[in-house]
């Protein structure tokens, strides 16, 4: 599936829609995250990942040991279904999870939001296929150093536009990981990073079935 169409057009979307002080505010905000240094000091290619136990939409615990003993997994951190970047983000993994598991891996999105992530489809409400985990408290997000917390002149505009935080989320702490997607083998390395404190940026799908497939045929000639 090729995302970055659609990532585009809620860019230019939102350019157009939005006022030039909103605009301006999230710019501010975007530039001052960057110079936090968060992208430099969260896990990234070569690093081993922590041992995870979280939740999924039925609650039942999911641990990292058990997904890695089946193979690679693809883990990506969203932000919430709110974020409009997030729901493509997460319907491009849905598009190509067949291929995902064709080659023995497993997909599993992160996300601090507390609240059933559903999609919806001809007005009925239907889970998704991928494995979406509830990160109470980005405990886990921020063992892989990606939590920031929203500053506090982005919280009406967030507010406004409906993204009530505290409700998705659970907690008035209005903080949130920054897109993350790693592929990690099933010794627990990441063996390929995407992270980008843009929101609006994410790794097209067909990126990841690449490398998934060159990193699975290696460790089938190994």
């Amino acid at each position: 599936m090729e995302i970055q169409a659609e990532l585009a057009a809620v860019r230019q979307y939102c350019v157009e829609a939005l006022p030039s002080e909103t605009l301006a505010l999230m710019a501010q905000g975007a530039e001052e995250l960057l110079q936090t240094g968060i992208m430099e000091q969260s896990l990234k290619k070569g690093d081993r990942i922590p041992s995870f136990s979280l939740p999924n939409q039925s609650d039942t615990p999911i641990t990292s040991d058990a997904i890695l003993g089946q193979g690679f997994m693809v883990l990506s951190f969203l932000r919430g279904s709110w974020c409009p970047y997030c729901q493509i983000e997460l319907a491009g993994l849905e598009v190509v999870l067949p291929s995902i598991r064709d080659l023995g891996a497993n997909a599993v999105v992160i996300t601090p939001q507390v609240r059933r992530w559903r999609k919806q489809q001809a007005e009925t409400e239907i889970p998704f296929d991928v494995e979406i985990l509830r990160d109470r408290g980005n405990q886990i997000a921020r063992q892989f150093g990606l939590v920031f917390q929203v500053p506090a002149y982005l919280r009406p505009i967030y507010q406004g536009l409906g993204f009530a935080l505290p409700r998705f989320n659970g907690d008035d702490s209005f903080e949130l990981p920054i897109p993350a997607t790693y592929v990690v083998n099933p010794q627990g390395e990441i063996i390929y990073s995407f992270v980008n404190a843009d929101f609006s940026q994410r790794p097209d799908p067909i990126e990841i079935i690449i490398h998934l497939r060159r990193f699975s045929a290696a460790a089938a000639e190994a």
